[in-house]
């Protein structure tokens, strides 16, 4: 019996330990918590094993002996980053067509499971990753939520849904053939376990393959997200609810018509169906030209994380002339109108969320995110409290994954940045985060 209770007392001292060793205190910094109140200086966040136990200030909250003391002095707290439009599969390739051709045997071990860990080192904790192959996409996802891989936690849409796939892109874009071929492949794409539906050249499609394909995906639980580059796209995406739209679109017109504004405001007015989340994804155009003018960024080395020397040269070679990217030709002529179409959704009710394009030619995943968050607050003038928001509670609400991520509380994943400095007044810190947790874990 003596023998029994010592062994006892010796496994309660050695959890206790245990316990106490996997316990993480961070003190001293201003946190914005994700809820949009006011920051909270002196801050202390106890972090236990993945989750987040409790929250206050070194006047509230004591520290456990032995718990790991991580100084937030000086620095903004914050929730992990979310980007709401990426693409792994591509990191900054200027030949989509070559890169399709040469690189879709790398992508699964190679091109997105480097894209995913930039964008963690980055302040990207969390990423909707919108368009790639279906095995591919699962693949990695699952890779990263094993912990087998470091990365961003990814929630994949796999393949485009639309009229018809392009020329050399059958392997991540699917074509829909008639409403019931729609239904199939929504439910085949639900079956493999994808998180959303992505939809591209909607206003190609009859209303009845869109109906089928929108009312599936919403049978089968999955949010659906629209492309918004053209008025018709928009137009159809409201008649049958979609979930989310994605970039600002109409090209070089200079504002939205106002028949699309009159429908906007009668979604937004619907109070029962929550709110029309938008990601206008403006940072790729709006600083093409001073990329173009001042190439020294394209040589940040942060963009050659896991990729081969090879495919690194590649991708150099691929926008040895920035100027002569076909991609970007019309790009002057847009920058201008990028503003007024914001204002209009902001003025329209619409919530607006971050999300880049990271992966088109000359963005990266390491610094997409940031630069849309800067060119939101110090061009565009909006509140960098709400900027904030639309990077961390929005999205994690809109993805159905608040009560995990998305702010600062106990008993969420431990999803946490840190940078040095005001993030509230100088948002462009955001481009050096100093410390990364996810889950508990502190990857920088």
């Amino acid at each position: 019996m003596k023998n029994l209770i010592c062994f006892s007392l010796f496994l309660t001292t050695l959890f206790c330990a245990q316990a106490q060793n996997n316990l993480k205190a961070l003190v001293g910094g201003t946190l914005i918590d994700g809820y949009g109140s006011q920051p909270i200086h002196n801050s202390v966040i106890l972090i236990e094993g993945e989750k987040i136990k409790a929250v206050g200030t070194v006047a509230t909250l004591a520290v456990p002996d032995g718990a790991e003391v991580i100084s937030t002095e000086g620095m903004s707290v914050l929730p992990g980053l979310w980007d709401m439009h990426v693409h792994t599969m591509i990191n900054g390739h200027a030949d989509y067509a070559y890169w399709d051709k040469t690189y879709l045997p790398l992508l699964k071990d190679v091109i997105m499971p480097a894209s995913a860990h930039q964008l963690l080192m980055a302040g990207v904790t969390s990423a909707r990753d919108l368009g790639a192959p279906l095995e591919e996409s699962i693949a990695v996802r699952d890779a990263i939520n094993r912990g087998d891989i470091p990365g961003a936690t990814l929630y994949v849409s796999g393949p485009f849904i639309q009229h018809e796939p392009y020329p050399g892109t059958e392997a991540f874009r699917w074509g829909v053939n008639g409403a019931e071929d729609g239904r199939k492949k929504i439910r085949k794409l639900a079956a493999a376990g994808v998180d959303f539906i992505k939809l591209i050249d909607q206003d190609q499609m009859s209303m009845e393959e869109l109906r089928a394909v929108v009312e599936e995906a919403h049978k089968q639980g999955l949010k659906v997200v629209a492309h918004g580059h053209r008025p018709e796209e928009i137009r159809r995406g409201l008649a049958v609810d979609v979930d989310c739209f994605e970039h600002t679109g109409l090209s070089s017109a200079p504002r939205y018509p106002e028949d699309i504004m009159e429908m906007i405001r009668e979604r937004t007015a619907q109070m029962n169906k929550g709110p029309l989340f938008w990601c206008p994804t403006v940072e790729g155009l709006y600083n093409y030209e001073y990329v173009r003018d001042n190439p020294e960024k394209l040589d940040s080395d942060s963009w050659h994380l896991g990729l081969p020397d090879s495919v690194v040269a590649d991708i150099r070679r691929s926008f040895e002339h920035p100027d002569r990217l076909p991609y970007f030709q019309l790009t002057p002529s847009r920058r201008p109108t990028l503003e007024t179409k914001i204002r209009q959704l902001l003025d329209a009710g619409v919530v607006l969320m971050i999300g880049t394009d990271s992966g088109i030619p000359m963005k990266f995943h390491s610094q997409s995110t940031w630069n849309e968050l800067d060119v939101w607050v110090n061009e565009f003038g909006i509140d960098p409290m709400y900027a904030i928001r639309g990077a961390t509670y929005w999205p994690a609400l809109w993805t159905g994954v608040a009560d995990q991520v998305g702010t600062v509380t106990p008993g969420k994943y431990a999803d946490i940045i840190a940078v040095e400095g005001d993030v509230l007044r100088y948002i462009s810190l955001l481009q050096d985060v100093d410390l990364v947790i996810k889950h508990g874990k502190r990857y920088k």
